[in-house]
């Protein structure tokens, strides 16, 4: 997978951040949007930054799997993010 040029990867990440902050988007996609604004392959992804097998990562990705609580860490920790508990939808931030 390349990398993505400066202006774009900042694009995404701010797509990715509003995305999360108003629900749009699930934890599966958001995990799967982080790795590719990183320009990672599953497997790469899932053994440099996350320090899992690929498989697991591929049934997260997929829907499939049930990571711990520390691999959802991991998983959000290059972009600042850490996993928590979310108020009710009606209680989110404005979709804008």
């Amino acid at each position: 997978m390349k990398k993505l040029p400066p202006a774009e990867m900042a694009e995404r990440k701010d797509a990715l951040y509003r995305g999360v902050a108003t629900g749009d988007l699930s934890i599966r996609d958001a995990t799967r949007e982080m790795r590719k604004i990183l320009g990672m392959t599953q497997a790469e992804f899932a053994k440099k930054v996350v320090n899992i097998s690929p498989r697991i990562l591929s049934e997260f990705e997929r829907g499939l799997g049930n990571p711990t609580l520390d691999t959802l860490n991991n998983i959000a920790k290059p972009f600042g993010m850490q996993v928590s508990f979310l108020p009710p939808e009606n209680w989110r931030l404005d979709k804008k």
